[in-house]
């Protein structure tokens, strides 16, 4: 059964009902997945519905987007995101909380605010030869800014993310794995059955069993709230700000589309010459 809670016109984020109890989200906003104003009012729209419907027990996201599940906020627009991006905060925060169980389904660049949304989920699973994730914002002079910091400390401990963050370099899935950044690398080949037999095998349980395992794992392990990553965000903000910043954003934007497309499937290694 396929319940599309978007058909008609395009739209950056598809949600769909696999079976009962069973959905997927996907990001389908070409060529780079950015994480645009449209694509987090439609997300916001998708969390509505989800969290509205008693049913839904498990909800996968990925990628439309082979190259990039999502390749980072679209700084040019950050000033309509609102200050303080609080449509993101409220949106993470209550995937951190919802009473179904979130799972990431990794294919292409999950960088910046991509992977910070990695990080909210409950379980991620990554092919071995296609995901890459990474902290950039260092290469541009700016932090991770929604909530990357304290997530990957959280995940991998001190010295695994001050590596991650202070080096913005791109990580394979297998690295990230031994990290604790996800749960598993999976050969790309079997990555969409791997994450399908997990979904729906969860999806074919109980649900007051599952709500009542997510909320003790939250209790005992609880994630940062909006409110406590709010003054990252505003050294985010700050750093965003500075003039030599916004002057390398907007040399970096006048570059040939083919060129900026280059430059995003390989950042990790053009960040120095970009510095």
């Amino acid at each position: 059964m396929s319940n599309n809670m978007t058909a008609g016109a395009h739209t950056p984020v598809r949600a769909e009902e696999h079976s009962p109890g069973y959905w997927r989200v996907t990001f389908d906003n070409p060529p780079l997945n950015l994480y645009d104003p449209e694509v987090e009012t439609a997300l916001a729209e998708a969390v509505d519905r989800l969290e509205n419907d008693p049913g839904v027990k498990v909800v996968v996201f990925d990628s439309a987007v082979p190259e990039f599940f999502m390749a980072h906020l679209n700084l040019g627009r950050v000033a309509e995101f609102g200050k303080g991006m609080p449509t993101w905060f409220d949106i993470v925060g209550r995937l951190g909380t919802a009473r179904f169980i979130t799972v990431g389904s990794v294919r292409g660049r999950a960088r910046g605010i991509g992977n910070e949304f990695l990080l909210t989920l409950d379980v991620c699973f990554a092919s071995r030869e296609k995901a890459v994730l990474s902290q950039l914002e260092i290469g541009t002079g700016i932090i991770p800014g929604c909530g990357g910091i304290q997530r990957l400390l959280r995940l991998t401990g001190r010295s695994r993310a001050l590596e991650i963050i202070v080096s913005g370099e791109d990580y394979d899935a297998d690295t990230a794995a031994l990290y604790g950044w996800i749960n598993r690398a999976v050969p790309d080949v079997e990555l969409d059955a791997v994450v399908d037999r997990f979904a729906r095998r969860v999806a074919s349980f109980d649900t007051e069993a599952l709500r009542a395992v997510k909320e003790i794992v939250n209790e005992e392990d609880p994630l940062h709230s909006p409110a406590e990553l709010t003054a990252t965000h505003e050294r985010f903000a700050g750093l965003l700000a500075r003039e030599a910043v916004q002057e390398r954003l907007q040399q970096a934007a006048k570059a040939p589309a083919e060129v900026i497309y280059d430059l995003e499937l390989n950042m990790g290694e053009r960040l120095d010459a970009r510095s």
